[in-house]
């Protein structure tokens, strides 16, 4: 047999999490083969592809179970402005945007998400996701991509806005078309933006199509203080009671954010099941402290994510550190217990827990034969790296997405040694900056301090 890829003499992260040394992993038709120790490896295999692993660590890539591809073009526009910066700033500037500068934004997100080791992220919702759907496609990485759907709300922009009956259909049209697209790589769930920009009638509609066609639905769960005053005055329930009612917390779906949860709400969310995704950027600088430890003892399954580029870069490294040092700092330290968030559970929470998020622990998550081969190289011959005695934990606390080497996405190279293999970068970078202009004249947007 030939196989198609092999990575030798590498480090494994293991299952557990512990640190497997010199071992060799074997790829074939997309998938993990073989992953024995280099010394019992007979050496006479064939391979299309050998990776040199030596001085690196191969770990499942990460996942980003919250994110937003359209608002690539807002980094950097939304610090420092005030409350609520979703309603006032990202949903008008993604309103006015067009199908060719949602997919040059798209291109842009998906290659800073491969630079930085995400090899799978859960879009939350944008316009013209047939333009993210493909723009995926394109560049090999992963995704479960869900169009914005809201059907109420005074501030929302007309052009966003449809009726439950035509949010449904665009994304079971969406799901038609790309659902299993790319060897299914490219999944379609539902969305609910929020509470506050949904009727019952949306949410009942999500609710049953998502079970019909057996995809998850992805919704924004206690954000926002005024998404809970919403749900008391017009429902006398709290946010997750209220999508409950109408059978959206169970194992398909994704409920990001979490930060204003009452504590019966926590258990609700545990008895049914709910994945919870954290994005601690956007939580610490608009929402609040999460009530992660509770949510951990009550066993739910935990994701992070980035909520995209617009208050922060695309990776995990920063929000696995952010959450860690978060829950350190409101429940560790007045009890004097370290253990409040250990590192090994966030390095958890962003690759097997982001993985059972997406509905796909089966296929990623972990590097164990028989699973997708989604497959990231750090190079641990670093300063900042080695030496140690613990390795695992040295890359919560240390790694960035600088160490990112080589990347693999179903089993093919997408990147090595830092270079993007199917990919122009630099036009990529230079059609993005053209995008930038023409929203910046055609929104009135700033440029005095653009870099282009």
């Amino acid at each position: 047999m030939i196989h198609d890829l092999v990575i030798e003499n590498c480090h494994l992260l293991d299952p557990d999490l512990s640190i497997a040394r010199h071992m060799t992993v074997f790829v074939h038709q997309g998938r993990i083969e073989r992953i024995e120790p280099t010394g019992d490896v007979v050496m006479d295999y064939q391979a299309e592809t050998i990776l040199d692993g030596d001085g690196k660590l191969a770990m499942p890539g990460f996942v980003d179970a919250h994110t937003h591809s359209a608002q690539q073009l807002l980094r950097g526009s939304v610090v420092d402005e005030l409350p609520m910066i979703w309603a006032r700033i990202l949903v008008p500037f993604e309103s006015s945007l067009t199908p060719v500068e949602v997919y040059t934004e798209a291109l842009l997100f998906c290659i800073e998400n491969l630079k930085a080791g995400i090899t799978s992220f859960a879009e939350a919702g944008g316009p013209h996701m047939e333009s993210t759907a493909q723009a995926a496609l394109e560049t090999g990485i992963r995704g479960c991509i869900t169009p914005s759907t809201m059907d109420a709300g005074e501030f929302i922009p007309e052009s966003m806005k449809t009726t439950a009956e035509q949010a449904v259909k665009m994304t079971e049209d969406l799901y038609e078309n790309y659902h299993g697209a790319g060897s299914d790589r490219i999944h379609i769930w539902f969305g609910i933006r929020q509470a506050m920009t949904s009727t019952p009638e949306l949410l009942r509609l999500v609710s049953e199509r998502a079970r019909a066609l057996n995809t998850g639905v992805h919704i924004h769960l206690a954000e926002h203080l005024d998404e809970v005053s919403h749900c008391l005055r017009n429902y006398r329930m709290r946010p997750a009671e209220v999508f409950d009612s109408f059978d959206l917390l169970g194992s398909n779906v994704i409920a990001a954010h979490c930060v204003r949860l009452a504590e019966r709400e926590i258990k609700l969310m545990s008895e049914r099941g709910t994945n919870v995704v954290h994005c601690p950027s956007s939580n610490l600088n608009s929402h609040g402290f999460s009530k992660t430890p509770l949510i951990q003892a009550l066993g739910l399954n935990i994701g992070l994510g980035t909520d995209g580029a617009s208050g922060s870069r695309l990776s995990m490294f920063e929000p696995m550190r952010l959450l860690k040092y978060a829950m350190q700092a409101r429940y560790g330290i007045e009890i004097n217990d370290p253990l409040t968030l250990p590192a090994l559970d966030v390095l958890r929470m962003a690759t097997a827990g982001g993985a059972k998020a997406l509905m796909l622990e089966d296929e990623i998550g972990t590097l164990e034969v028989g699973k997708k081969a989604d497959v990231i190289l750090l190079d641990i011959d670093q300063p900042h790296l080695a030496p140690t005695a613990n390795l695992s934990q040295t890359v919560v606390m240390a790694a960035g997405p600088g160490d990112v080497k080589d990347v693999i996405v179903d089993g093919k190279l997408l990147m090595k040694d830092r270079q993007l293999l199917h990919l122009d970068e630099e036009t990529i970078r230079n059609d993005a900056s053209e995008v930038l202009k023409a929203i910046a004249q055609r929104l009135d947007l700033p440029l005095k301090d653009a870099y282009l």
